[in-house]
Parts: C-alpha cells; sequence; structure tokens
C-alpha cells in the first residue's frame, strides 16, 4: 500500500521524486569523494610526513608530527575522525605551513573561481551567437565551403589542450608582442590569456553542438509551420528555434564546465594564477598531503554541484525530464 502511495507521489508530484534521485545520487558520489580523498594518502607509497619533511629531519620530529596528524591510529579510527573533521569544515593541517587546510583554500578558492566562471562565460558567449549563426548559413546543404571552414577549425581548437594553447599564447602575446602581461593576477588585461586558453576549446565544442541542435529543430514540423505563417525571421529563430536548440548545449556546457575547472590546474600554473591549480601542484611536490587531500575535495565537489546545477537547469527548461523513464 505504502509502495503504492509513493508511487502516486511521484506520478502526481514529478519535481519530489526528481527531487529525491538527485539528492540520492549526489549523496553517494559524495561518499565516493571522500572516502577516495581519504584513502590517497594511505594508497601513496611511502611516509607522507617523511616525505614532506625531508629525509634529514630527525625520527624524533617524524614520530611526533604523525603523532600530532593521528596518523598512528588505526585506519577505520582515522577514517572516522576525517568524517566528523569534515563535517565541522576541518580539513586538517598543512604538513610543511603547519596552517589549517580549510585556510589555504579560503585564500586561494576565490582565483580559480574567478578564472573557470569568467572562461565558462566567454565560452558561452562565443559559442552560442556562432554557432546559431553557422545552423542558420549552412542550414539545407547551403554554403558547403563555409560550413567545412567552421567544422575544421572547430575540430582542431577544441584538439588542442589548454596546457599547449596557454603556452602558445604567452610566447605570441605576451612575449613577443608584448600586449597582455606574462604571469599573476592583477589589472583586467592579466585574465585575458588565461581566460581564453580555458575557453577557446569548450567554446569550439559548444559552437559545433549548437550548429547541429539548430539545424535538427529548423527541421521540425512546428519550425516549418511557423516558417509557413511567413513570421518574422528574428522571431521564428530567437522564439521558437533557439529555447528548443539549447538543450543539449547547456548539458554539455555544464559538464564542461567541470572540465574547465579541472583544467586550471595546468592553466594557472603556465601563468602563475595564485589559485588552488597552482596550489596543488606545489604541495604535490612537497608531499604536503592534507592540502593535497583538501583541494582534491574542493575540486571534486565542485566539479558535482555544477552537475546538480546542470540538471536542475534542464528540469526547469523542460519539465518532462523530471519523470523518471520506464
Amino acid at each position: 500500500m505504502s509502495s503504492a502511495v509513493s508511487a502516486a507521489d511521484f506520478t502526481e508530484h514529478p519535481w519530489l521524486g526528481f527531487a529525491l534521485r538527485r539528492l540520492g545520487r549526489l549523496i553517494g558520489s559524495l561518499f565516493v569523494l571522500v572516502s577516495a580523498a581519504f584513502l590517497m594518502i594511505h594508497l601513496i607509497p611511502g611516509d607522507p610526513v617523511r616525505s614532506a619533511l625531508g629525509p634529514a629531519a630527525a625520527q624524533s620530529l617524524v614520530n611526533a608530527q604523525r603523532a600530532s596528524l593521528g596518523l598512528d591510529d588505526p585506519l577505520w579510527q582515522q577514517y572516522v575522525r576525517f568524517l566528523q573533521h569534515l563535517f565541522t569544515g576541518n580539513l586538517g593541517t598543512s604538513i610543511t605551513t603547519g596552517l589549517p587546510v580549510s585556510d589555504v583554500i579560503k585564500d586561494r578558492l576565490p582565483a580559480t573561481v574567478e578564472l573557470a566562471v569568467a572562461a565558462f562565460l566567454v565560452a558561452v558567449l562565443i559559442a552560442l551567437p556562432l554557432g546559431l549563426a553557422m545552423g542558420v548559413l549552412t542550414r539545407a546543404g547551403r554554403r558547403p565551403r563555409t560550413e567545412l571552414g567552421f567544422t575544421s577549425t572547430a575540430v582542431v581548437l577544441a584538439a588542442i589542450p589548454e596546457f599547449l594553447l596557454a603556452v602558445g599564447l604567452v610566447y605570441v602575446f605576451a612575449v613577443s608582442l608584448h600586449w597582455f602581461p606574462v604571469a599573476g593576477r592583477g589589472s583586467v588585461a592579466s585574465y585575458v590569456l588565461p581566460v581564453l586558453s580555458l575557453a577557446i576549446g569548450p567554446a569550439a565544442v559548444l559552437a559545433r553542438i549548437c550548429r547541429v541542435e539548430l539545424l535538427a529543430v529548423l527541421q521540425t514540423d512546428y519550425l516549418r509551420t511557423a516558417r509557413a505563417k511567413r513570421l518574422p525571421a528574428v522571431k521564428v529563430y530567437l522564439r521558437h528555434a533557439l529555447p528548443n536548440a539549447v538543450t543539449a548545449t547547456i548539458t554539455l556546457g555544464g559538464l564542461l564546465l567541470g572540465g574547465m575547472v579541472a583544467g586550471t590546474v595546468l592553466v594557472e600554473n603556465v601563468f602563475g594564477w595564485p589559485g588552488l591549480g597552482s596550489t596543488i601542484v606545489s604541495s604535490i611536490i612537497a608531499k604536503d598531503y592534507p592540502v593535497v587531500q583538501g583541494v582534491v575535495l574542493v575540486y571534486g565537489v565542485g566539479v558535482l554541484l555544477v552537475n546538480l546545477a546542470v540538471d536542475i537547469t534542464l528540469a526547469m527548461l523542460d519539465p518532462r525530464s523530471t519523470i523518471r523513464e520506464s
């Protein structure tokens, strides 16, 4: 009886079922992420404390540091304590600096968020108009050379790694032409090259997807009807075609945003950007695993929240997606 009532509730209130499914998925993903971050220190060969303090450190100092970090306790006790600390916002203490990991992340997180969000906005602002324009220009097999040039250029740009693109932009626009600063985070000009390094590849992918989606929408019956009614072209494309063409683009855009967050690791190191990307690389070199652990958690939670935001956005645009597929 209760199962029948529950099923009826899901049918009458699809948002309830949608929310519960997404919440369950989020909790499961968080559990896997937290467990993987915890086991990371214990699966790495060697003693992280000895690696961080160096081979010349006295064994008494190493033992004291291990005891202060609780690394001598049984694994299950360390895991329970790790979960308890997470609920209170305690991500541990840096082995090399002695600072709380949460303070290190708090200082570096804004720079990474600024870079990722700015790159995402630039990618979308480039991709949507470009993809829609190319869809309109090349519909029904028109302008095949334009289509070939656009597709070839987009494929090449999407295939270039962010790191290699960043190095190329630095060489051309910073070292050779002196138009932008080589490194650092200060003026507006310092944002240009890092943002472009992250945005160009995703913009090329999104533009291609947007064009393909628009071409598919233009073949639907309701678009043919709208054009047969001789509605203004702006109304046909913006009011009828655009909302139906951007669904896949939004989905892919959200996934690319998660990739942009991860891509900041290499780009930040090229441009000396004071964010989490440069922090995690320097911490890996210094064997400061608590900081690495905390940054990995932040990156993972960021990707999960981005995916959740994409799901909610798609559900708002298309409420039918809230109903479980049979």
